[in-house]
């Protein structure tokens, strides 16, 4: 078995997606503690096993359809490099080894990844094929990650809801557009790869891309200045980060209109310069805030 086909399986270039859980340690100025960063090293683990599992089964169901895909086509266990039987042997082992690590992280914890690995069953195996429903559970998906990542603190901090609200937003606007650049590549083939693209015309989606990018924006701004973060951080400088998201957000807005992009936000970050070059300088000014205008 060819160990880089494994791999893209377990698209592990999607792993991108599970940073969201060190949001909690990096907020709550925690990141110089070894112990605690150490557990939010455990549970971006812990969660990206779980959702590879989901990515095992999900082409497992829709190997028929993913034949049919530009691009999906090419995936493992539909190209044919990694068997049926293979693929559920590997299901197996990485739901077993999530929930392994998620249990030695707590109990807490533990609920938190298995209604995210249940959620996300339930998705692939129906709710996908619900209009709205379909973006509204990937959404929730990044907002269990952000709790997860709090509920690894020891301190047992509680997070700013505005923060969850910044998050659910800024998962919409990526599911979202996620649905626009599937219903332009695939046309007339929409309906044959997934049922529900049929009910987002284009014309729907273009009301539903300003909606949530003026939404998450807000939400982020909310969040920098609102009392509770000025409170718990000693500082407002938070509010000199809202520029880079700004940019992120119409960065990401140009590619999905021009560029035909935004059918995977991982590949986005990994591959797009300018995309990867805002959000670490978004990263290194946030802890550099905290550092040094934050409490002591």
């Amino acid at each position: 078995m060819n160990i880089r086909a494994v791999f893209s399986q377990m698209r592990v270039r999607q792993w991108t997606k599970n940073l969201v859980l060190f949001a909690g340690v990096v907020f709550s100025h925690r990141y110089t503690e070894g112990s605690e960063l150490l557990r939010a090293c455990a549970g971006f683990l812990s969660f990206s096993l779980l959702a590879s599992a989901v990515y095992v089964l999900n082409d497992l169901k829709d190997v028929e359809k993913d034949r049919i895909h530009p691009k999906k086509r090419f995936r493992p266990i539909a190209s044919g490099r990694i068997s049926v039987p293979f693929a559920r042997g590997l299901l197996a082992c990485l739901l077993l080894a999530g929930l392994a690590i998620g249990w030695g992280l707590g109990i807490g914890f533990l609920a938190i990844g298995a209604i995210y690995f249940t959620l996300n069953v339930a998705y692939t195996l129906q709710l996908k094929n619900v209009v709205i429903l379909d973006v509204m559970i990937i959404a929730m998906g990044f907002v269990l990650r952000a709790v997860a990542g709090v509920e690894l603190l020891e301190s047992r901090e509680t997070i700013s809801p505005w923060l969850l609200i910044c998050t659910l937003f800024l998962a919409l606007f990526l599911a979202v557009c996620k649905r626009r650049n599937e219903r332009v590549l695939l046309a007339d083939q929409a309906e044959g790869h997934r049922s529900t693209l049929q009910e987002y015309p284009p014309e729907l989606i273009d009301q539903l891309v300003p909606v949530v990018t003026a939404a998450t924006v807000i939400s982020y701004a909310t969040y920098t200045v609102s009392p509770q973060t000025v409170a718990n951080f000693g500082t407002g400088a938070l509010v000199y980060t809202i520029p880079f998201v700004v940019f992120g957000i119409f960065r990401y807005l140009y590619l999905v209109y021009r560029r035909q992009s935004g059918g995977s936000p991982s590949e986005v970050l990994l591959t797009d310069i300018p995309t990867l070059g805002n959000v670490l300088l978004w990263g290194l000014t946030v802890i550099l805030i905290l550092t040094f205008a934050g409490k002591p």
